[in-house]
């Protein structure tokens, strides 16, 4: 069995041509016949092929913001099936969905009882099958991830934490991210240097994340125009995969009012709002907000993505959105004002607020909501 190239968290295959492991895995695993889980795009191109999965059954009905109603068809395919492990391939969404299909293949509904705002990791108890994460898009790391995010029937979209949550490995090969089209590069680019920014502002105290947090940004920082602009740039999308392997690790220590404003924003009805251009959106005016409660942070951040002062980071960010065709205001997104003072509450008790640098109140949610529309 080939050895990791690292083992943090989990055990990470980094580079190129590393998808070629996942058959090695598998049967190191004891995997038999696994359960493919990814979107329609990504199985109407056919790059599932260069997994080499032999015997399998797949589940390819993955939204940009997967629901329920996804995971129970995912849970129902997995045991129809008889498979008996699962290969998440794609973007956050499909690794999200195959995380929490995994558990639930192993545990009894319903799933909200498993969420975090209600307590519900100390619920998750009984190991899934193995499960290998394959990303196609430099983004959510959620290939290295102890988390993951559904939208309920209740319209709610929250988080779920756990180390069974974890993948056995992730498989990151930045030759799968070269179809990857420009926005969607931008947009996902801009997913992983939010979490790295987020993770290193957040209030918890971890020294390593932070030092793995501030080397993603800067690697992001550099190579997301590349990137957008030269597709075909090998070496641009192994930087930006970097980046987003490294915001994964580092938000073991959690995020902040971003990712707190951003999950009731994509739970909206079928707006299909992309998680990543929503965080990008919405990361000026947090370090706005954020920028007294941690000056001496800021101006780490500032270092690292070559600026001289910390008060400068959140224009520097607003001019970055310009240079990379991403929108700066929620109204560009088709977002109808009247539906965000609804949203703030939410916002408020999301997972990722405790951790915010500033105290996020339902006032300040609203403000910041009406500043990013």
């Amino acid at each position: 069995m080939r050895a990791p190239d690292l083992s943090y968290l989990t055990d990470i295959y980094f580079g190129r041509g590393a998808v070629a492991v996942v058959p090695e895995l598998l049967a190191h695993y004891g995997v038999a016949r696994p359960l493919l889980v990814t979107d329609e795009n990504l199985a109407a191109l056919g790059l599932a092929a260069r997994l080499g999965l032999g015997t399998h059954d797949t589940y390819a009905g993955t939204e940009t913001n997967p629901s329920e109603t996804s995971l129970r068809a995912c849970v129902a395919r997995y045991r129809e099936g008889g498979c008996d492990g699962i290969v998440a391939f794609g973007g956050g969404a499909s690794l999200d969905l195959a995380k929490l299909a995994a558990v639930m293949t192993v545990h009894e509904p319903p799933l909200e009882q498993y969420a975090i705002l209600w307590g519900g990791s100390a619920r998750i108890k009984a190991p899934p099958p193995p499960l290998v994460a394959v990303p196609t898009t430099a983004g959510s790391g959620s290939e290295v991830g102890r988390a993951a995010l559904l939208r309920l029937e209740s319209g709610r979209k929250l988080g779920f934490l756990s180390p069974l949550l974890l993948p056995r490995a992730a498989v990151c090969d930045p030759e799968l991210t070269l179809a990857v089209p420009p926005r969607l590069t931008a947009a996902t680019g801009m997913d992983a240097i939010s979490h790295c920014v987020e993770a290193y502002l957040s209030t918890r105290v971890n020294a390593v994340a932070d030092a793995i947090a501030l080397e993603g940004l800067g690697r992001g920082w550099r190579a997301i125009r590349r990137a957008r602009e030269e597709g075909k740039d090998l070496e641009a999308r192994e930087q930006m995969m970097q980046c987003s392997l490294m915001g994964g690790l580092a938000f073991q220590k959690s995020l902040g009012a971003v990712h707190s404003l951003s999950h009731p924003l994509g739970a909206l009805g079928d707006a299909r709002l992309h998680h990543g251009t929503l965080n990008a959106l919405l990361l000026p005016p947090v370090l706005r907000f954020n920028y007294e409660a941690c000056r001496l942070k800021m101006h780490a951040l500032a270092r690292a993505i070559g600026i001289s002062s910390g008060a400068g980071v959140a224009a520097a960010f607003e001019r970055l959105l310009e240079e990379i065709g991403l929108p700066h205001r929620l109204r560009e997104l088709g977002v109808p004002r009247d539906a965000l003072a609804a949203l703030a509450p939410q916002a408020v008790e999301d997972h990722c607020t405790a951790t915010n640098p500033r105290v996020l109140d339902v006032q300040a949610a609203r403000r910041l909501y009406e500043e990013a529309w």
